[in-house]
């Protein structure tokens, strides 16, 4: 059946290419080139439309694959389509050399493209099983870390390997590749050197994924910076830091640096608040108070794990509270509104918790018990 099609196809050129016997060759060879990139962007765009309307209000995940898709099958039909014709287009040899040679550019091209939109399909597909904004999400930003680092790593492996066999179709650069392998000495040194950050990242990238020391929203401290993990790319990492700043580490830095990872056993985490009071502050009763403030608020199951002195001073006491909830940032809403209405609490119910300031006047338990001293007598000359 495709044989057919192909012969009908070819016979429809051979006519409108004898149906201009005083034209040109060059012009003829242009007219046929068009009518068969016509032809196929027609075809292509009939196939969209009728494959859209079958899918209408079913399967939405299979229209997004047609989207996603429509480039590449779209240039898939334009080389055939090409190719098809080229036999019957009366052009020169030399013209004939290099136009072959652009199809099989395109070509090769056109394989890159599909492998890497094949590999962004299945990557999204696997990607749908797990929900990121789960109140309990370290499994799923496990999977979605995982993919996306070695979806960015064999994009750039993809990318490298489309360029590497377009350039390799040319004579020069096939000898010139074979020479340097052949006196592969200082050169392959110099290359080595050169392209030590880029395979350091991209290796880096790899161990990354697949031992996880980071994943993507996990709650990081780098070099005294507190943030979350934004973005895991091919060769840095983006850290979103507390006031909206976004700090650029590279890749390799997480492999060869020390660094704190506050997600990484579980999303749940501990958070703390610490309220430094007097020494007649009820201890007890503020732990009770925590424990029903936490309570009330009922976010994330948020609770109270434990309220301790956990310092002195000559001035005050400090007392921690330690809260434990689903999330990061449910953790931190809960203490800083737990810190605000002990605050308010302890100035209502409490004042004298609060921390104050002792002095003590020297000398004054010495006078305890004298008597005044008497007054001069009157002036008797006055």
């Amino acid at each position: 059946m495709w044989q057919d099609l192909v012969a009908r196809f070819q016979s429809i050129l051979d006519a409108a290419g004898s149906e201009l016997p005083f034209a040109p060759p060059w012009a003829v060879s242009f007219i046929i080139l068009v009518v068969a990139t016509a032809a196929a962007w027609l075809l292509h765009a009939a196939i969209l439309a009728a494959a859209h309307r079958l899918l209408r209000g079913r399967r939405p995940y299979l229209q997004s694959i047609l989207d996603q898709t429509r480039n590449p099958t779209r240039l898939a039909l334009l080389l055939i389509a090409l190719a098809v014709a080229l036999p019957t287009a009366p052009i020169g040899g030399d013209s004939t050399g290099v136009i072959e040679r652009v199809l099989l550019l395109g070509t090769i091209c056109l394989i890159g493209w599909i492998a890497l939109t094949a590999l962004h399909i299945v990557a999204s597909l696997y990607l749908m099983r797990f929900n990121v904004d789960a109140a309990d999400n370290l499994l799923a930003r496990k999977h979605t870390t995982q993919v996306r680092v070695l979806l960015r790593v064999l994009d750039t492996i993809i990318v490298i390997s489309t360029l590497g066999f377009a350039l390799m179709t040319f004579d020069a650069v096939r000898q010139f590749g074979v020479s340097l392998f052949a006196s592969a000495g200082v050169a392959g040194l110099v290359f080595g050197l050169a392209a030590q950050p880029v395979l350091s990242n991209l290796i880096a990238g790899v161990q990354l994924a697949v031992t996880q020391p980071i994943r993507l929203e996990d709650a990081v401290t780098v070099q005294n910076e507190y943030g979350w993990i934004e973005e895991i790319n091919a060769t840095y990492v983006v850290i979103r830091l507390w006031d909206l700043r976004r700090l650029i580490v590279p890749l390799n830095y997480f492999i060869q640096q020390p660094f704190y990872n506050w997600t990484r056993q579980a999303a749940s985490t501990l958070g703390s608040v610490l309220l430094y009071l007097d020494y007649a502050a009820p201890v007890d009763l503020i732990r009770k108070t925590a424990a029903e403030l936490v309570a009330q608020a009922n976010q994330g199951g948020a609770k109270v794990t434990s309220v301790q002195v956990t310092n002195t001073s000559a001035q005050a006491i400090e007392v921690r509270i330690l809260v434990n909830s689903n999330s990061l940032a449910t953790t931190g809403n809960v203490c800083a509104d737990l810190r605000e209405k002990l605050i308010a609490f302890l100035q209502r119910e409490h004042p004298e918790a609060l921390p104050r300031q002792r002095n003590e006047i020297l000398g004054a338990p010495a006078r305890q018990g004298r008597e005044p001293p008497a007054a001069a007598p009157p002036n008797a000359s006055g």
